[in-house]
């Protein structure tokens, strides 16, 4: 396999949209290209789209959605992290940190104090090098039919504010997860 390390564009650019084709030009059209499909849970779709291209090829991806959530007793907001992905052959070049420091910029933009991810666990350890720390608690999630489920998924969170504190309490995301 070629060393694609120094010919990899290290820029992250936004994205005008993110299709099912994007995706599979990102990790090929398997069946489980997120390794979640297990969980059941049905996502939402991001809002915001930032990318890496290598030679005319999607080979990054990170999406940005804002969200309601609540946290003990206090309704806020946060910016929801999700759809990050790096073509497999391209993954141990720091094309995840690039798209995902880049998408936080953003985040920074949106109003949010606050960035959450889902994770599965084998990918906790790339999100703490990041920046990111997992929550403690479970966090609740809508699911079609008003159902209300737990996140089977490591929860994870990161400030977009200098000095933002996340509160202590049981979280409930109003919506699908992202």
């Amino acid at each position: 396999m070629p060393d694609n390390r120094s010919s990899v564009a290290r820029h992250v650019v936004r994205l005008p949209q993110y299709r099912k084709a994007d995706q599979e030009e990102i990790l090929g059209n398997g069946d489980d290209p997120f390794g979640v499909a297990s969980s059941g849970l049905t996502w939402l779709p991001k809002e915001e789209h930032f990318g890496i291209r290598h030679e005319d090829r999607l080979v990054a991806h990170a999406g940005l959605l804002r969200l309601p959530v609540a946290i003990g007793d206090s309704e806020t907001e946060v910016v929801g992290v999700g759809g990050v992905a790096v073509a497999p052959g391209m993954q141990g070049q720091g094309l995840a940190r690039l798209v995902v420091t880049a998408a936080l910029e953003h985040a920074r933009t949106m109003g949010p104090h606050h960035a959450l991810l889902f994770c599965r666990p084998p990918l906790v350890p790339l999100y703490r090098r990041l920046g990111w720390r997992p929550l403690d608690t479970d966090v609740l999630v809508e699911q079609p039919e008003n159902r209300l489920v737990t996140m089977p998924l490591r929860t994870m969170v990161t400030p977009l504010r200098d000095g933002a504190r996340w509160p202590s309490g049981p979280v409930r995301l109003f919506s699908l997860p992202m």
